[in-house]
């Protein structure tokens, strides 16, 4: 599969996600973004750049589990926490948002 950013082709998997995370762009994150349904806001982008960093220096994407507890402890107990990120990426906060941060799929996640 493939998604048209600004005439520019960008491949995807079959699930959409990117088949090059080197190829990933605030504007491909939010053409990902629009065909989630997403309106990104502050919180989004909070979330989407926090699961980068954090697949720089883990290489992995972590699970939603694990994301929370990590969100918790660098943005706050308000912010982690599944309600919180559910309310954000209804789909399943480490899915659909390591799709829009252009990461792969998270491991344990169907």
């Amino acid at each position: 599969m493939a998604l048209d950013v600004g005439g520019k082709v960008v491949e995807t998997d079959e699930e959409g996600y990117l088949s090059n995370r080197d190829e990933w762009s605030n504007e491909i994150a939010k053409a990902i973004s629009v065909a989630e349904g997403i309106d990104m806001s502050d919180n989004h982008w909070e979330v989407v750049n926090f699961l980068r960093e954090y697949y720089e220096e883990y290489q992995i994407a972590p699970a939603v589990r694990v994301l929370t507890k990590a969100i918790g402890k660098k943005l706050g107990k308000d912010k982690g926490n599944s309600k919180y990120l559910y309310e954000l990426f209804p789909y399943g906060p480490a899915k659909q948002a390591c799709k829009i941060a252009g990461l792969p799929k998270p491991t344990g996640c169907v």
